[in-house]
C-alpha cells in the first residue's frame, strides 16, 4: 500500500481536529494572546490551555514568546497555507468531478424532454 505522508500537515490536520485548538486559532486571529488570558477565555486550568497550545505550536500554528512570566501566544507564519493549499487541490478536483456530473445530468434531462414529445 502506498502511503503519503507529510510530518507537517499531519501535524496541522491533527492540531485542527480539537475545536478547543480551533477557537484558539480564531481567538489569535483577532489578537495575540497570553495563555492565561486563553485559558480564562475557554474556561480551563492553566495547564490544559498550555497543553492545547503546545500542540499548536508544535504544529507551527502558533509562535509563543515568554517575556518574564507572561507566555503570549501568536499566530504562526505559514502552516495554515500548507492546509489550505492541500485542501484547495481537492476542493478543485471535486468542483471539476461535479461540473462533469451537472453536465451529464443536463444532457440526460434533454434526451428524456425529446423522448417525451
Amino acid at each position: 500500500m502506498v502511503q503519503f505522508t507529510n510530518g507537517h500537515l499531519d501535524a496541522s490536520f491533527a492540531a485542527l481536529a480539537d475545536v478547543t485548538r480551533r477557537g484558539v486559532l480564531e481567538r489569535l486571529g483577532r489578537a495575540d494572546a497570553s495563555i492565561t488570558d486563553l485559558a480564562e477565555k475557554f474556561d480551563m486550568t492553566l495547564t490544559g490551555m498550555k497543553k492545547h497550545v503546545g500542540v499548536l505550536e508544535q504544529a507551527g500554528l502558533v509562535i509563543t514568546k515568554k517575556v518574564g512570566r507572561v507566555r503570549t501566544c501568536k499566530l504562526g507564519p505559514r502552516r495554515l497555507q500548507e492546509v489550505t493549499d492541500w485542501l484547495e487541490k481537492y476542493r478543485q478536483l471535486w468542483e471539476a468531478r461535479f461540473d462533469e456530473l451537472d453536465a451529464v445530468v443536463a444532457e440526460l434531462q434533454q434526451k428524456e424532454r425529446k423522448a417525451s414529445r
